[in-house]
């Protein structure tokens, strides 16, 4: 107050205004003279970042701490940071800075010459596998630390030094099931990893060696490098970045192109270059045009398997198919250019179904859905019939009678099991599993069934 007296009973308005910029230009100057003068003698100017914010999609909390050191003497900039994300069917790390990966201690550090403040904030355990919820499927699941450590004190030591980015995850939890390799890892694999172009280090934790011979021509398109086993590796990897756990879109077999920059056709197409598939397009029945659809029976040795495999093989054949029964083997290459070879894919509910996703474009799938009410209903549903309309497949769906199930023979009619299904939360999934999955093999009732197949070859002329 007393310095714009002064100035108001001293200087005109203009004056005032003349001073004002007058005084600003000058202390720009000082200041710019003393930064050129003491340049050489100031250190990295060191500023933290803390996000709290919530995924929009899950409700879910995300948390993300950084520092970053500013430029200093022409050097660039360096940024150490972590983002962990917790969404509803997984969680995942994104780091960078100098990351040094620990596989014998199952820790992820980021290194840092100042993290007093940052070695509460930048610091997570979680398994890196993306089923988050299911307590069995994690527990086959190393659990891995990813946290801040000072430089000077606790740091360990580099001793292989890689200049890409690096993602770490787990082949534990439901590997050796077909649709949870796929569902689980492969196709979160893709959604984390695409963006690299090739420029990417794998690290598996919980490795199993037939996972990656059964996957490899993927790998190989995924990543430039060969995959790295870390369990009990007692070597420190240090990296530029790594991702720690995958992305993961909540449904089953699905992406979401709004929330990723990629769809299911972009993974399709990846799989359809990595196995060599020759057909994108199903056949499309013209009048007057030779050959007959092809249709794969999908034939399953234990159970929900045909009993009479050779009587709809010979009505089908009677509709103008051209009928191949085949079982999924471990030969993934083989199977998958089978599987692209044909028009139309039947089979019963089952992880074998999740071969669909080598149909060429516009292909028939149809699922015959076992006896089980309401659940069996919903898992046919969510697990293979809308992942399949995201793939571009024409779905069908074929829920079997009581008569046309083997449970029949195992329970009187009166039997809760027979007369009234109940729900999984009732009798527990293990239970259901053990009754309506692992016990039930399905004879079809070929004439009820024929129907099916007959809107399976209109939908070719479309």
């Amino acid at each position: 107050m007393i310095y714009d007296t002064v100035l108001a009973k001293s200087f005109s308005r203009y004056d005032q205004k003349r001073l004002g910029y007058g005084a600003f230009v000058s202390c720009l100057f000082i200041i710019l003279s003393l930064c050129t003068v003491f340049k050489p003698y100031l250190g990295p100017v060191h500023v933290l970042s803390l996000k709290l914010f919530i995924d929009v999609d899950t409700k879910m909390l995300i948390t993300s701490s950084s520092l970053q050191i500013a430029k200093v003497k022409g050097k660039e900039t360096k940024k150490e940071e972590l983002l962990c994300t917790s969404e509803e069917r997984t969680e995942f790390c994104q780091a960078r800075g100098d990351i040094r990966v620990h596989g014998k201690s199952s820790t992820v550090s980021i290194v840092s010459s100042k993290t007093t403040m940052l070695e509460k904030t930048m610091s997570r355990s979680l398994k890196p596998y993306a089923r988050r919820g299911d307590i069995d499927a994690m527990n086959r699941v190393r659990e891995w630390s990813v946290k801040a450590v000072n430089a000077s004190q606790k740091a360990p030591q580099c001793t292989q030094s890689h200049n890409i980015t690096a993602v770490l995850f787990s082949t534990g939890g439901y590997s050796g099931n077909h649709f949870h390799e796929f569902t689980d890892i492969v196709i979160p694999l893709f959604l984390t990893a695409r963006q690299f172009n090739g420029e990417v280090q794998f690290i598996i934790t919980d490795k199993r060696p037939w996972w990656i011979s059964k996957h490899k021509p993927l790998l190989k398109k995924l990543s430039n490098y060969e995959t790295m086993d870390i369990d009990g590796d007692d070597q420190v990897h240090c990296f530029p970045s790594v991702t720690v756990g995958l992305k993961r879109y909540q449904k089953e077999l699905s992406i979401d192109p709004q929330k990723y920059s990629y769809s299911m056709k972009d993974f399709r197409d990846l799989l359809r270059s990595s196995y060599a598939l020759k057909r994108v397009e199903a056949m499309k029945i013209r009048d007057g045009l030779r050959g007959k659809p092809r249709l794969m029976i999908l034939s399953r040795k234990r159970s929900r398997s045909f009993t009479n495999t050779d009587e709809i093989a010979k009505m089908a054949a009677s509709l103008g198919f051209d009928v191949i029964v085949k079982e999924a083997g471990w030969s993934m290459w083989g199977f998958a250019n089978v599987v692209n070879s044909c028009d139309v894919l039947l089979g019963v509910h089952g992880a074998g179904l999740t071969n669909i996703l080598f149909l060429p474009e516009n292909a028939v799938f149809i699922q015959v859905v076992p006896y089980g009410g309401f659940t069996l209903d919903w898992l046919a549903t969510n697990d293979f019939g809308k992942p399949s309309k995201d793939m571009n497949l024409k779905y069908l769906e074929y829920k079997i009678g009581l008569k046309e199930s083997t449970l029949i023979q195992q329970y009187p009619l009166d039997h809760i099991f027979i007369k009234d299904p109940p729900l999984v939360e009732k009798i527990g999934w293990e239970e259901f599993k053990s009754v309506y999955l692992d016990k039930q093999n399905v004879k079809l009732d070929v004439d009820r069934f024929r129907p099916t197949l007959q809107k399976a070859f209109e939908l070719l002329h479309q």
